[in-house]
């Protein structure tokens, strides 16, 4: 079997063999083919797509380049969430210790974050002293005794991912629905869990900026999951404006916190409960979504979600006082107050320039393995149908430096569009396609 031939083929716009995927695959992983091979494939791909059979094949041969992970000893139904990413999408922090304080054991493996999509790991990181780096053994052994665990993927999980997406990443590949499906769940199918929330994000600051995309892209990757056996729900959320309010690391970290104390309301807090409801009916823990959401909502009211949040930072090692202390968490020095020039309704953002704005403040990364601020970030203070007077106080821009935050302002100042008649709100949850 020859690269080059199988490269024409799929460059041709013809459907590949599973042996064909599997050859591909498997000089991925021992390093036999050549990075400039790797990439004429995926651009190969990107213009000719794959079709199911395709994908799923290239998902699971993807899973198996490395160890799967075994967690059946851990008891009970291990439930996961997977976000395609966003601005300000902070729920995995909110709803891991909720879904965990009513006992079903979420053990999450998390990424960092690439571009404007902020990465989980990066947001735990900005605790002091928190260690992602977590054995498959250390995160069986504090599964059992808390029943939450977010940590860093292992080295051999899904290493053939790992070397296509930094390759996707520089060679224009990135925005490819069957690279992006079997990315995902080729990690999440190794990973260990038993049943797989998927929030697909849908909107002018996601991969899918399109309802009919982010459907195609959420069936393809749910198909992918029941096909090797597990329970996949998937969620089409909006992402036409921030989720939260705070934007950054540190800042991230804040929201969160102040969400599992009751302080917070609206779009993050609805999206967490909307996941984490179907994370427990997944797992059977209740019958009915709005079951869920209220028995979650009322893990906020009585302090427990807050507690297991709490536990998480304790059993791995992050400084606990931060709960009640934001200080404790790293600031930029630098503050600027971006204000309304057009009074009006804010009706439209593209939430992609304010993403793009939290990587001029260095909150994000432009490319992989770039060091973080993790102080920095942007504070909103209006969302979408909110009345603006000039001179209102739009964001807080926190940075290291002036320039910083004047550059990140004036991309905050020109994702905003302003009318004089107040347009429709956009829907948060587009759709759910379910077991």
């Amino acid at each position: 079997m020859n690269i080059v031939d199988i490269i024409i083929k799929k460059r041709d716009g013809n459907k590949l063999t599973n042996e064909e995927i599997q050859f591909f695959v498997k000089g991925v992983t021992d390093g036999s083919l050549a990075d400039y091979q790797i990439s004429a494939f995926l651009m190969a791909v990107f213009f000719q797509k794959m079709d199911v059979e395709e994908t799923a094949c290239l998902t699971m041969e993807m899973a198996k380049s490395g160890g799967m992970v075994d967690f059946t000893d851990i008891a009970g139904f291990k439930a996961d969430k997977h976000s395609t990413g966003g601005v300000a999408d902070t729920t995995t922090l909110i709803l891991a210790p909720l879904v965990a304080s009513v006992g079903v054991p979420v053990v999450k493996m998390s990424g960092r974050g690439l571009g404007f999509s902020g990465g989980t790991l990066d947001k735990l990181e900005s605790i002091p002293n928190f260690d992602i780096s977590v054995s498959e053994e250390q995160a069986i052994a504090y599964a059992q005794k808390t029943n939450i665990v977010i940590m860093g993927q292992t080295a051999d999980l899904a290493p053939a991912d790992q070397k296509l997406y930094a390759l996707r990443d520089v060679t224009g590949t990135v925005d490819s629905i069957p690279l992006i499906a079997a990315s995902i769940m080729s990690k999440k199918i190794a990973a260990g869990a038993d049943g797989i929330v998927l929030d697909v994000k849908c909107g002018s600051g996601a991969f899918m900026q399109t309802l009919e995309q982010a459907e195609l892209l959420a069936g393809i990757m749910a198909d992918m999951g029941r096909h090797v056996g597990r329970k996949v729900t998937a969620v089409i959320s909006g992402m036409d404006q921030p989720l939260g309010m705070y934007i950054g690391n540190s800042l991230e970290v804040i929201e969160a916190i102040e969400v599992l104390k009751g302080n917070v309301q609206g779009d993050l807090l609805e999206v967490s409960l909307v996941l984490g409801a179907h994370m427990l009916l997944l797992a059977e823990h209740v019958s009915t979504v709005e079951e869920g959401k209220a028995l979650l909502l009322g893990q906020i009211q009585n302090g427990e979600g807050l507690a297991k949040f709490k536990e998480l930072l304790l059993q791995q090692g992050g400084d606990v006082n931060v709960i009640d202390d934001y200080s404790l968490l790293p600031a930029s020095k630098c503050k600027k107050e971006i204000l309304v020039e057009q009074s009006g309704y804010l009706n439209e953002m593209n939430t992609a320039l304010i993403g793009r704005a939290s990587l001029e403040t260095g909150a994000g990364r432009a490319f992989k393995g770039q060091e973080l601020d993790f102080g920095a970030g942007i504070i909103l203070k209006k969302r979408l149908g909110d009345y603006l007077e000039i001179g209102d106080i739009l964001a807080e821009i926190y940075a290291e430096t002036e320039k910083m935050c004047a550059s990140a302002g004036q991309y905050i100042l020109d994702a905003i569009t302003v009318d004089d008649t107040k347009g429709e709100l956009p829907p948060l949850i587009l759709k759910i396609l379910s077991e």
